[in-house]
């Protein structure tokens, strides 16, 4: 049986809340809680189901509610949605103001616009060039100063491993033999090679060969950076702006080219100083207590034994190792120690002095800017003056919703009596800038509510 058939049944038989009123139901015993239930709301009907209600006193909960709602609960709801929106109409208004403002502190006219363009044009050349340095600046600050050019760090690990895999094949194809002809050739006279001559030729072999590859990775190194730092240059913002002023990249990009030259110039001298040290032994070569050295005696051994050129080409395992101990220490003290601070130092010198050269010139482009910039002066000061007074427009629109809101939210708080609460409209004299302005500001202030609700087109605007 359903609770509300039960409770139903009760209340007509059991609760006598009936008594004395019109109604007589009777609750049966021999039929069931259904078969009462229908017949007595068949009897009845309507006016035993609003007995009802009145007696169980929703209707009073729902007044008592209604009340609570209206008269207590509303006005602190207002209050505090007065102080949540405190903070953001102070917002709102500042941001205005400002807007307005701004439009109205720009030129209304095209003359006047034009007079400003030309006056601001050295100080964008002069921005415009700063940036560009400072954009220079920073791409050599991370090359030098840190690992965060992630390209370049590439390409330089690739010139480490070069040079590294170069002296593995230098040495695997050194020949006594072709070493031992060359220097017999420099002395007809004598038949006998002594092993400090074999040596000598072979350190010059093996420099050179390091040389050609060091000079050739420092190249291609210098072409893949200038590749980097154009792509950079072109894709910036300043690079566009420099084409909006002059018309053309302002002679930056054959610059960057002519810069190029130069600093792989520099560098390829600078791996041709490196290798050339090669030639020369390191003191440890014949320091006492030394790999080096041991080994040399070792060569000087199996190489002494005979004076012919047999004797020799036995001793070559050994002065290939002996060659191989002084090298890849000079090769290692150069990738890992000496040459990454040869071209940081290359790059820092030539870059930073280009850049602050590049931006000075840009400044001695003012009378082609000025030209250019007259060509299309006209067209722009037009251009400027509508989108001021689209502006203008927009920002009226804008103070008028606002005003609008909040003049519907204090209406809203002085029907609460809290008008402590109320929020700050933006005025008319809150807009006027100088008197010569009072005429182009005229907004419509906004009419209060009538009631205190809050309507809809109100609620959307806040």
């Amino acid at each position: 049986v359903p609770l509300f058939v039960t409770e139903f049944n009760n209340y007509c038989g059991n609760s006598g809340k009936l008594m004395g009123s019109e109604f007589r139901p009777e609750i049966r015993g021999y039929e069931s809680p259904n078969e009462n239930y229908l017949r007595i709301l068949s009897g009845y009907g309507t006016p035993l189901i609003d007995r009802l209600i009145d007696d169980s006193g929703v209707e009073q909960f729902r007044q008592g509610v209604t009340r609570y709602l209206q008269e207590e609960k509303r006005p602190l709801l207002f209050s505090n949605l007065a102080d949540d929106l405190h903070p953001v109409c102070i917002a709102l208004r500042k941001l205005y103001l400002e807007q307005w403002q701004a439009v109205q502190s720009q030129p209304q006219e095209i003359e006047a616009i034009k007079t400003q363009k030309l006056r601001q044009l050295s100080k964008d050349l002069k921005n415009v060039g700063d940036r560009k340095r400072q954009d220079i600046e920073e791409l050599i600050n991370q090359t030098v100063a840190s690992n965060g050019n992630a390209e370049f760090e590439r390409d330089f690990r690739q010139l480490q491993a070069k040079m590294v895999s170069r002296l593995d094949e230098l040495l695997n194809t050194f020949s006594v033999e072709s070493v031992y002809q060359q220097a017999q050739a420099s002395h007809r006279r004598n038949s006998v090679v002594p092993l400090l001559g074999i040596l000598s030729e072979a350190f010059y072999y093996l420099a050179n060969g390091l040389e050609d590859l060091l000079v050739s990775c420092s190249e291609e190194l210098t072409r893949r950076f200038f590749q980097q730092l154009t792509m950079r240059v072109q894709a910036s913002d300043y690079s566009r702006e420099i084409y909006r002023l002059l018309g053309n990249d302002g002679g930056i990009e054959q610059r960057l080219q002519q810069l190029q030259q130069q600093v792989a110039a520099a560098l390829m001298n600078e791996a041709r100083t490196e290798c050339d040290r090669y030639v020369r032994e390191r003191p440890e070569f014949f320091s006492e207590g030394t790999a080096s050295v041991w080994q040399l005696r070792q060569t000087l051994q199996q190489s002494c034994r005979g004076y012919d050129y047999q004797s020799m080409i036995e001793a070559e395992p050994a002065i290939r190792q002996l060659l191989k101990l002084d090298f890849e220490q000079k090769v290692g003290d150069t990738v890992l120690r000496t040459f990454r601070q040869t071209i940081n130092q290359t790059l820092n010198s030539h870059l930073l002095s280009a850049a602050q050269a590049q931006a000075d010139a840009l400044l001695h482009e003012y009378d082609h800017a000025r030209a250019y910039l007259a060509q299309t002066l006209d067209k722009e000061a037009a251009e400027k003056v509508i989108q001021n007074q689209r502006l203008k427009v927009e920002l009226h629109n804008k103070v008028e919703a606002f005003n609008e809101a909040i003049s519907g939210i204090n209406t809203c708080l002085e029907a609460h009596q809290l008008d402590r609460k109320k929020l700050s409209l933006i005025s008319h004299d809150d807009l006027v800038i100088n008197a010569s302005d009072e005429a182009d500001l005229e907004i419509p202030r906004s009419q209060p509510a009538e009631s205190g609700e809050l309507h809809t087109p109100v609620l959307e605007a806040v």
